[in-house]
């Protein structure tokens, strides 16, 4: 009887000790890197000349090799003349709400299975209809010098991953918009031919027939916004000129367009967009006839600290994929009703080395039969967007993590932020953020690729935001800061090389 009470009684204690034990919560050990914070200068800022359209040092913008062709971008605050860096960023935000505003729009369209063409009248009193070439707006970030036409004429253009058609303001101008330097004569052109309305090219702009004009027998293009800006004129053949100290480089017989009429959101320096999607009009796929492979790559360096003095490469052909240590690659989705951008697989996000509950694959995929959803690599778009449970469980598990940062404030320029921080300058200890691809690709951010200064008082701010529930997200170039991205077309898939600038 003894031994069978001390039994109970031993039970009763392992019972009551489990409990104990389940109950208790253990403390969370995070991971924190080290971040030393510069606020913005509150002094007005000035593109020194050897930024400036047209300068002597073109000719340094490109490296060839045997099998890459390596093209300096600046980043369009560069040729920005007296304007603070608080005044940038805030520039830069308001150019990033319009493209990401768009893509989103323009996601929701095509789930919903909304096919667009445009009819135009040509001044002669003629029509056409042709089909919207999908393209975000050229309010993109970085900008390449490269040259048209024969004799060459420098034009600045925007590399974009999310359209497909390069294309350049051209004479005569039915309405244009300014931009840095002459606005390219394609009469002037020795090399520049005319595509007739018939040839694959010309089909190969839409999925409905193309764009060509059987009255002029010549093709024409459209390109619409959903912010209302559009692009139009002739699609040409043409030679694009890289210049290199060591020679130059003629890439002849391409197809891109001339716009002779062009409205909207567009806007000095560019010129137009070198367009770098998926479609066959891409600048990767038309040149891989020419002797390189359908891969390309870039590095954006971090703008932030000096944009006057900044560059960063953009790099085509076999060489794009060289990096030490080599590139992690995750494999990328097709979205049949969004040919153009380049979907990934984002299976997850860590906090302090913590995986976040409610982000997920799951919670990110793309639904192939509606195509909502889904997430896009974006070298226009700024700050990374994020479906809105996934940022919200994203964003409260900062917060949880980044107690030594002190109390959260919404802040920012026009208050875009919602997640911000008074920290001052100097020395701060920030949670380490991860985000984790398909093929257990794990990308690790450094602080200024998630938190930014936003002005000159030491307020630093979580760049990231949210979207519609079942939203597209779209991670932007603050994120990609740093690391070389390479895109591998034929491959189908996208790799991550950190510290390749």
């Amino acid at each position: 009887m003894a031994s069978s009470s001390l039994a109970g009684l031993l039970l009763l204690l392992a019972m009551f000790s489990d409990a104990v034990v389940v109950g208790l919560a253990m403390p969370v050990e995070y991971e924190y890197h080290n971040y030393v914070v510069t606020p913005l200068s509150p002094h007005s800022y000035t593109a020194p000349a050897a930024d400036v359209y047209g300068s002597a040092d073109a000719q340094d913008d490109v490296a060839m090799s045997s099998s890459a062709l390596h093209v300096r971008l600046h980043h369009r605050d560069s040729f920005a003349v007296n304007a603070t860096a608080a005044e940038l960023l805030k520039r830069r935000l308001q150019r990033d709400e319009r493209r990401a505003a768009w893509i989103i729009s323009k996601a929701a369209a095509a789930a919903g299975g909304n096919a667009t063409r445009v009819v135009r009248r040509l001044s002669g009193g003629g029509r056409f209809v042709a089909p919207v070439v999908s393209g975000a707006p050229t309010s993109g970030e970085y900008i390449a010098k490269i040259v048209v036409g024969t004799p060459g004429v420098e034009a600045l253009l925007v590399p974009d991953t999310g359209s497909d058609l390069t294309w350049l303001q051209c004479k005569p101008c039915q309405l244009c918009y300014p931009q840095s330097g002459p606005v390219f004569d394609p009469r002037r052109s020795t090399s520049r031919q005319d595509i007739r309305y018939n040839a694959p090219a010309c089909q190969a702009l839409g999925r409905s027939g193309g764009g060509g004009n059987a009255q002029r027998r010549t093709c024409v293009y459209t390109v619409g916004y959903g912010d209302g800006s559009t692009t139009s004129g002739d699609l040409i053949s043409e030679t694009l000129t890289f210049r290199a100290f060591a020679g130059a480089l003629r890439l002849p017989h391409l197809s891109i367009g001339c716009g002779h009429n062009n409205q909207g959101l567009f806007g000095a320096p560019a010129a137009g967009i070198l367009g770098l999607g998926r479609g066959l009009m891409s600048f990767p796929n038309q040149i891989a006839g020419l002797g390189y492979n359908r891969s390309f790559s870039y590095c954006f360096v971090d703008f932030f600290s000096n944009p006057g003095s900044v560059s960063s490469i953009l790099t085509f052909g076999a060489g794009a994929a060289d990096t030490y240590p080599p590139a992690s690659f995750t494999p990328t989705v097709r979205n049949l009703n969004m040919d153009t951008f380049y979907y990934v697989r984002l299976i997850g996000i860590s906090v302090g080395g913590v995986r976040v509950p409610g982000v997920s694959e799951r919670d990110l995929q793309l639904d192939p039969h509606t195509g909502r959803g889904g997430v896009i690599l974006d070298s226009g778009t700024t700050v990374t967007r994020l479906a809105r449970p996934v940022y919200t469980a994203f964003r409260d598990a900062f917060r949880a993590a980044a107690t030594d940062l002190g109390q959260v404030s919404t802040g920012g320029p026009s208050h875009f932020f919602d997640t911000c921080y008074s920290v001052g300058g100097g020395r701060v200890k920030v949670p380490a953020v991860s985000m984790h691809f398909a093929s257990g690709v794990e990308v690790r951010l450094p602080p200024k690729n998630y938190l930014i200064p936003v002005d000159s008082r030491g307020t630093v701010c979580f760049v990231f935001a949210g979207t519609g529930d079942r939203s597209v997200s779209i991670i932007g170039n603050l994120q990609q800061q740093g690391i070389r991205i390479v895109y591998d077309i034929d491959g189908q898939r996208v790799g991550f090389a950190p510290n390749n600038c």
